[in-house]
């Protein structure tokens, strides 16, 4: 039987990201409780044939790689700075560039930041919508973090402590739990 692949991919160019930092800190949640694989991606790693590209054919080999990946995976989490109450264009502009049925029934966690919690809705009102039009299954448990729930570009939030207990909570029946009798070496 072979590993789940969780794939985070992440719409900012920023490095370091308050978005990349929670994607980052669920895919650890979720590695010490299921055996899942992981890849991070964001922007930069999809490189600059993105914003050039009018199909999927004119990316680059890099980006190709990223939505093959995006494309592949068991698991997506998606994770989405705010910017004027929405997603980043290029970031939107990349699932443009999917065809729906790749993402049909896919698992997929959503995630937002933002600068303050009047953004909080961006999940609700433009993530879920976009997944939705690819009959993607969203996860019923979204998180979305402000500057507030940060420290140095690290999720250091008790706030978001029950946020994140749900979302492991609604992945029980899609992954399988980590063995805690078997040891990995570091």
């Amino acid at each position: 039987m072979s590993i789940p692949r969780l794939v985070s991919i992440t719409g900012s160019y920023n490095r370091p990201s308050k978005t990349q930092a929670l994607t980052g800190h669920i895919a650890s949640l979720i590695q010490a409780r299921y055996a899942v694989e992981t890849s991070s991606y964001d922007l930069n790693d999809v490189g600059p044939s993105l914003g050039r590209a009018l199909w999927r054919k004119d990316l680059d080999h890099q980006a190709r790689q990223v939505v093959a990946d995006i494309v592949a995976a068991d698991l997506l989490l998606v994770g989405s700075p705010t910017y004027k109450g929405s997603y980043p264009g290029l970031f939107k502009h990349l699932f443009d560039l999917i065809d729906p049925l790749e993402l049909r029934g896919k698992p997929i966690i959503l995630t937002a930041t933002g600068g303050g919690d009047r953004h909080a809705l961006v999940v609700e009102h433009q993530l879920r919508p976009l997944f939705g039009f690819f009959s993607a299954r969203t996860l019923p448990t979204a998180i979305y973090a402000s500057d507030v729930d940060f420290k140095d570009h690290r999720v250091a939030s008790a706030r978001l402590a029950a946020r994140f207990e749900d979302l492991l909570s609604d992945l029980s029946g899609l992954l399988p739990a980590v063995d805690k009798d078997v040891h990995h070496a570091a």
